[in-house]
């Protein structure tokens, strides 16, 4: 079976982006999933980029490093331009999934970090205490979810502090923001801990709540917090919301954000509609950015951030289409059995964000969206097989070149 990974609140998943691992996978009937989301090529620069820029590796100068709180310490993810700085920094908080969160991989929001650092900017993204290789355990305050939000802000507040006092850094200009667990994560930091940073902005919320199934009444647990932080945020805030968001559904959302400005907080609520088959994966997906970064750009504008773009930052590379067949002719994909064609049909059904690898033993994989999904559907092909595993299609193109013995590999 084809199996969908994506990030939110407790009991379900926050947007780390969405990936297919298959061995076996029923088709899916209908019209292709697609809402014409015109995400940059592969391997191309999004816009009429400046050619006179400086361009910032694919790598996105990414380093993992240990921020210190208190007796333990964070593992911390820092996307970077090239050069000395100072530039302006946003710290980014992750949701969470579902089970031990010591099991939950590093975050790397990739499609975010690339278009800030397009912009100049540090993305500092600490994994809190208990996630990932973190130290300490998980701080969950049982139902409450108002103190669950000061506990995991403890968290960014110790990460902004630390990372405030490195050269790289421009002090006096800091957004936070967060994804889900993470987006409440932030408004919870701008109630409380943000008044020792007076360097910080802003708050963006992408989708932020928690959701607890097994608490009772857990929505007016959520909304009440929201009202309590709203009580104390004196920063302006951004909050993007999707229509089809499978967390929070319903008017849900709209009372979170009645709850939190009733009180005076300066907030300023971004509908973005449906997004795929779930809203709640935006931020994860690289075709999202298209999405949020008008408004996110909008609201930087006006808390005196800085928006205009200063580096050439390159996408994923693809291989080029090679006219080997036409992408819907599923009998042209080579060493499939039926299962890995009922596989092709179904990835062919998928939005356009999108790659099929193949080995020569029969072994295959498909992914959709995420930052990547050359990559996740290489390495998930890659796990079944001994053969090395080739692309066949990316996005609406067939890659394959037949008498290649080489793995085509996505950059990274």
């Amino acid at each position: 079976m084809g199996s969908r990974v994506w990030s939110i609140g407790l009991s379900l998943i926050c947007a780390l982006g969405t990936l297919h691992s298959v061995a076996h996978a029923d088709p899916v009937g209908g019209t292709r999933q697609s809402e014409g989301l015109q995400a940059p090529a592969f391997g191309q620069l999004p816009g009429a980029a400046d050619p006179t820029l400086p361009v910032v590796d694919t790598s996105l100068n990414e380093t993992v490093i240990r921020v210190p709180e208190d007796d333990i310490t964070l593992q911390t993810t820092v996307f970077k331009p090239d050069g000395n700085g100072p530039f302006p920094m946003v710290v980014f908080n992750h949701g969470k999934l579902p089970g031990d969160s010591h099991n939950q991989p590093r975050n790397r929001p990739l499609a975010l970090a690339r278009e800030f650092v397009r912009h100049g900017y540090v993305v500092v993204v600490p994994n809190r205490r208990g996630f990932a290789e973190s130290d300490g355990n998980y701080a969950g305050s049982g139902c409450n979810v108002e103190a669950n939000g000061y506990a995991q802000a403890r968290d960014v507040a110790a990460t902004v502090a630390y990372m405030s006092q490195q050269p790289y850094v421009d002090k006096a200009h800091i957004v936070v923001g967060g994804t889900s667990h993470g987006g409440l994560t932030a408004i919870a930091y701008g109630a409380h801990d943000a008044v020792s940073a007076p360097g910080v902005r802003g708050l963006i919320n992408f989708s932020g709540g928690l959701r607890q199934d097994e608490c009772e009444g857990w929505q007016k647990n959520l909304t009440s917090a929201f009202g309590a932080y709203g009580e104390k945020v004196r920063l302006p805030s951004l909050w993007l919301y999707g229509n089809n968001d499978s967390v929070w559904q319903g008017a849900l959302a709209g009372q979170m954000y009645t709850a939190f400005t009733e009180h005076g907080a300066k907030a300023q609520m971004f509908d973005f509609g449906n997004y795929k088959n779930d809203a709640h994966r935006l931020v994860g997906d690289r075709d999202g950015v298209q999405v949020w970064w008008p408004r996110v750009k909008a609201f930087l504008a006006q808390i005196g951030m800085p928006t205009s773009v200063q580096y050439q930052v390159f996408e994923p590379h693809a291989p080029k289409a090679t006219g080997y067949a036409n992408l819907d002719a599923v009998t042209a994909v080579p060493f499939l059995d039926e299962s890995g064609r009922a596989g092709y049909r179904n990835f062919l059904n998928q939005y356009s964000s999108r790659a099929f690898a193949v080995s020569n033993s029969g072994a295959w994989s498909w992914a959709e969206g995420g930052d990547d999904p050359m990559s996740v559907a290489l390495a998930s092909c890659q796990k079944q097989s001994s053969d090395p595993c080739r692309l066949y299609a990316v996005d609406d193109a067939v890659v394959w070149r037949d008498s290649s013995g080489d793995t085509q590999t996505a950059s990274r």
